[in-house]
């Protein structure tokens, strides 16, 4: 198996924990949050769903997939926005709504397949590569797609939590 399946792989676990969270949920279900201070699973979603775009295409080098859709409006956000969901209070956790699951499985497919369309295309020459100096010591391409990977799979469990939370009270 090369790094390119392995990624692909890890990635695609993701795309199906995320479906798994979210189908055939209402909007009124996928805003529920169990406590004011609490996230909902439209906020985890539309959250692991930006920091993959953010990231990945950060990596890339190409342009986020939220930039091309007018998706900030369909999250409940101005457009032109570019927030990810780092540091939001309650109030913008509650203010990241959708009208339906198909809102939040379209943005995150469509990050999902620039992601596979990206790491496809690794070997393991390229994940050395330092692509943020901010750190101490610097962040490589394996760590970035990994910590990526790693959130992502949180937030989907999270989701996950919540939606038994939902059904099974």
């Amino acid at each position: 198996m090369s790094s390119a399946d392995l990624l692909t792989d890890a990635f695609s676990r993701v795309h199906d924990a995320v479906h798994q969270a979210v189908m055939s949920l209402t909007p009124q279900q996928l805003s529920f949050r169990p406590y004011p201070e609490g996230n909902s699973i439209a906020w985890l979603v539309w959250h692991l769903s930006r920091i993959q775009d953010d990231h990945v295409a950060g990596v890339a080098g190409t342009k986020q997939v939220w930039q091309s859709g007018e998706w900030a409006p369909r999250f409940g956000l101005p457009a032109g926005s570019m927030e990810h969901g780092y540091g939001h209070t309650p109030d913008r956790v509650a203010a990241i709504t959708v009208d339906s699951a198909e809102v939040l499985t379209a943005y995150y497919d469509a990050v999902h397949e620039q992601t596979i369309r990206y790491v496809s295309t690794l070997t393991d020459a390229d994940l050395p590569r330092i692509v943020d100096t901010r750190w101490d010591p610097p962040v490589t391409l394996a760590v970035r797609l990994m910590s990526v990977i790693d959130d992502d799979l949180e937030h989907a469990g999270q989701a996950a939590y919540l939606r038994g939370m939902i059904e099974y009270g």
